[in-house]
C-alpha cells in the first residue's frame, strides 16, 4: 500500500513541475479557439494531459467571461467595504402628523378602499386588546398582538389580490380580516372549539383558511419562506395571474430558510413577495445583535432580488409599495423583497414581558408619536372622510361584535378526543390506533388529569 501511495505522490509531483504551457493551450496554438468566439466548454474539469481553454469575446487579459456576466480585471487589490457608508433610504408618504410628504409619489387610493383600510386597522386594534385581556383572564391559553403593526397588516392586504397565496408568520391576522375572515372565526380558533378549522389542534392565533388562500400559521420560524417560493413557482408554471406573499420578522432572517428561499426565488424567477416586518426585536434579541448589515433590504440585492425599504407605520407607503411589488412580481415574473421598518409596541406574546429588556420610554414613544392608526386617521380626516362620532361608533360596534363572538365560542363544544388521530393518514395505521386506545384508558383511569370539557 505504501509503495502505491509513493508512486502516486511522485506522479503528482511530476505533473506539478510541468510547464503551464503543457497543461493549458497557448493563445497562439492552432488548437485554441479564435478570440471573439465563444468556446464550446467555458468551464470544466480536465483529465490528466487534457488541454483546457477559456476564450472571451473581448481580450482575455482585460475581461473574464464568467457565468453571470463579464467581469473586468483590475490591477489593484480592492476589498469591498463592509457597508455602503450611507444607509438605504426609507420610502414614506405620510409624516408623523398624517400630512403628505412634499414630492412623495404614491398609488392613488379611492375613498372606498381608504375607509375600508381604516376600519380594518381599528378592528384589528380592538380585537388585539380584547383577546389579550381574555388570555389574562384565563379564557384562552395564548395570544400574540399586532399592536403598532396594523398598517403593515391591512395596507399590504389591500394592495394584494384575493387570488394571491399568503404564507404568514403569526402577526398577520389583519390580512385574514381584510379577506373576509369573521370575528367569530377568529374567536373559534382562539378557543379551539369544534368550529375551529384546525379542530383545536393548533395554538391560538394559528389561523388558516383554504377558502381565503391563507396558509395555516406554523410556529417554527422561517419555514413558510421556502414554501412560499415553491408555491410561487407553481403559479408561474401554471400561468396564473397571481403571486405568493410571505410575511416574517427580522428574527426570521437569521434562519437558514430565509437565505435558501431568497436564492431559490432569484434563480427560479418565482413571483413571490418577501415582506419583512423589521420591528427591531426578535423576542428579546435586538437587531444590533442579529446582523451588522444595513437591515434586511440590502440582502435582497445580494441575492439579485429587487428590494425596497418602506415606513411600516405609514399605511399609504405600505399600500403603494406592495401594489408596485405585486405588479412587478406578477407582470415580470420576479421576486421582490420589502423591508418595513416598524416597532412591536406590545409584548412578543402573552408569555413575554418586554419591559425586562426594552426601555419603557422607547415603547411609549412608538405607541404615541408613531402610531400608524393615528397617523392614517389624521389623513382621512383632512380629506373630510372621518369624524369623532364615526370613530366612537366603529370602536363600540367592533367591541360588541367581538364580545358576542367570544361568548358564542366559549359555549361551543370542544372537538372529540378522537380527532387527535385523524386527518393525517387516509387509513389510520395500527400504531395510532394503539395510542388512541392507551389514551382513552388513561383518561378513564385518571379523569382529573385531563380537560373536563373535551368529549371522550
Amino acid at each position: 500500500m505504501s509503495l502505491i501511495i509513493g508512486h502516486a505522490r511522485t506522479a503528482a509531483a511530476r505533473l506539478l513541475r510541468r510547464s503551464p504551457a503543457s497543461i493549458l493551450l497557448r493563445r497562439d496554438s492552432p488548437e485554441a479557439p479564435a478570440l471573439g468566439r465563444r468556446p464550446v466548454r467555458r468551464m470544466g474539469t480536465a483529465r490528466v494531459g487534457e488541454s483546457v481553454s477559456t476564450a472571451y469575446e473581448e481580450c482575455s487579459d482585460q475581461v473574464l467571461d464568467f457565468p453571470g456576466g463579464k467581469v473586468s480585471f483590475i490591477p489593484e487589490m480592492r476589498f469591498l467595504s463592509e457597508s455602503l457608508g450611507e444607509r438605504i433610504g426609507c420610502y414614506r408618504v405620510l409624516d408623523d402628523n398624517g400630512q403628505t410628504v412634499s414630492g412623495s409619489t404614491f398609488h392613488e387610493v379611492s375613498k372606498e378602499v381608504a375607509m375600508k383600510m381604516y376600519r380594518h386597522m381599528v378592528t384589528l386594534q380592538v380585537m388585539d386588546t380584547i383577546l389579550y385581556e381574555a388570555q389574562r383572564q384565563g379564557r384562552i391559553s395564548f395570544y400574540v398582538t399586532s399592536t403598532g403593526e396594523e398598517a403593515i397588516n391591512i395596507a399590504s392586504a389591500a394592495a394584494l389580490s384575493n387570488e394571491d397565496l399568503v404564507f404568514p408568520q403569526y402577526r398577520e391576522p389583519g390580512v385574514l380580516l381584510w379577506r373576509g375572515f369573521t370575528l367569530q372565526e377568529i374567536a373559534n380558533q382562539c378557543f379551539g372549539n369544534k368550529e375551529d378549522y384546525g379542530k383545536g389542534r393548533q395554538m391560538p392565533i394559528h389561523y388558516g383558511s383554504k377558502k381565503l388562500n391563507y396558509f395555516t400559521v406554523s410556529s417554527p420560524i422561517g419555514t413558510q419562506l421556502p414554501q412560499a417560493v415553491g408555491a410561487a413557482y407553481s403559479l408561474k408554471m401554471d400561468g396564473k395571474n397571481a403571486c405568493a406573499v410571505t410575511y416574517f420578522g427580522d428574527g426570521g432572517t437569521s434562519q437558514g430558510d430565509f437565505h435558501a428561499a431568497l436564492n431559490f426565488a432569484a434563480v427560479m424567477e418565482a413571483p413571490v413577495i418577501f415582506f419583512c416586518r423589521n420591528n427591531g426585536w426578535a423576542i428579546s434579541t435586538p437587531t444590533t445583535e442579529q446582523f451588522r448589515s444595513d437591515g434586511v433590504v440590502i440582502r435582497g440585492q445580494a441575492y439579485g432580488i429587487r428590494s425596497i425599504r418602506v415606513d411600516g407605520n405609514d399605511a399609504l407607503a405600505v399600500y403603494s409599495a406592495i401594489h408596485a411589488a405585486r405588479e412587478m412580481a406578477v407582470g415580470e415574473t420576479r421576486p421582490i423583497l420589502v423591508e418595513a421598518l416598524t416597532y412591536r409596541v406590545g409584548h412578543h406574546s402573552t408569555s413575554d414581558d418586554s419591559t425586562k429588556y426594552r426601555p419603557i420610554d422607547e415603547i411609549e414613544h412608538w405607541k404615541s408619536a408613531r402610531d400608524p392608526i393615528s397617523r392614517y386617521r389624521k389623513w382621512i380626516q383632512r380629506n373630510g372622510w372621518w369624524c369623532d362620532a364615526a370613530e366612537s361608533e366603529l370602536r363600540n360596534s367592533v367591541r360588541k361584535e367581538l364580545l358576542q363572538a367570544i361568548q358564542v365560542a366559549e359555549r361551543v363544544q370542544k372537538p372529540p378526543l378522537e380527532e387527535l388521530f385523524k386527518d393525517v393518514y387516509d387509513v389510520v395505521p395500527s400504531n395510532l390506533k394503539e395510542q388512541e386506545k392507551l389514551l382513552l384508558q388513561s383518561v378513564k383511569k385518571h379523569p382529573g388529569d385531563y380537560p373536563a370539557d373535551v368529549p371522550v
